[in-house]
């Protein structure tokens, strides 16, 4: 019964998590010069997914989203979907996704259940930043031509801001629900050990 549960309930986050990051693909989004990669905000709700549920949750929840991107349902920002998406300009940072939330939860899981911030910052820049982006970069490089690969540094300020967020909202929710990520320690008091007279 106790397995029934914790199966339902980690279903519930992954659902959960691949629903937020469709719905921070609602925001308009901005594309800047001559770029096809349009600036969203669906990165930080990748860099959530790993932080707050770690890597093999977080990579579900991304997983989930993708395949129904896949299935022809408009996820992306700016309404796209379909296979055809892993054929344009965005599809290295999609593969990037799936990478970069692993990274972001495995190490996540190595700073708790303190989770200094600063560290946080630089476990999401880590995965959420040069993961992602170099994923992405590389499948410019590969596809479009090098030259126009040095397009994706235009994301950074962006996505640094987006570690940032990522990390305080992260360090609020495992400060609020512990235990969140399995197999993680957390700060709650141990039960005091009775002694046995001899």
């Amino acid at each position: 019964m106790a397995n029934r549960k914790s199966t339902a309930r980690d279903l519930a986050q992954i659902a959960i998590f691949a629903a937020l990051i469709a719905a921070l693909g609602l925001p308009p989004a901005i594309t800047v010069g001559g770029i096809g990669v349009p600036i969203t905000l669906q990165t930080l709700g990748v860099m959530l997914a790993g932080g707050i549920l770690g890597a093999r949750k977080g990579f579900l929840s991304v997983l989930v989203f993708l395949v129904l991107v896949s299935a022809g349902l408009p996820l992306l920002s700016g309404g796209r979907g379909g296979l055809g998406v892993w054929a344009g300009q965005s599809a290295g940072y999609l593969v990037g996704w799936l990478v970069g939330v692993v990274v972001i939860g495995a190490l996540t899981a190595k700073i708790l259940p303190r989770y200094p911030l600063w560290q946080g910052i630089v476990v999401n820049i880590v995965g959420g930043v040069v993961v992602i982006g170099a994923i992405g970069m590389l499948w410019w490089g590969i596809r479009f031509g090098w030259p126009a690969a040095t397009g994706g540094f235009i994301f950074l300020p962006g996505d640094v801001l987006k570690a940032v967020v990522a990390a305080v909202v992260v360090k609020q929710v495992h400060r609020a629900y512990p235990g969140l990520i399995p197999g993680v320690a957390t700060n709650s008091p141990q039960p005091p050990t009775q002694k046995v007279a001899p």
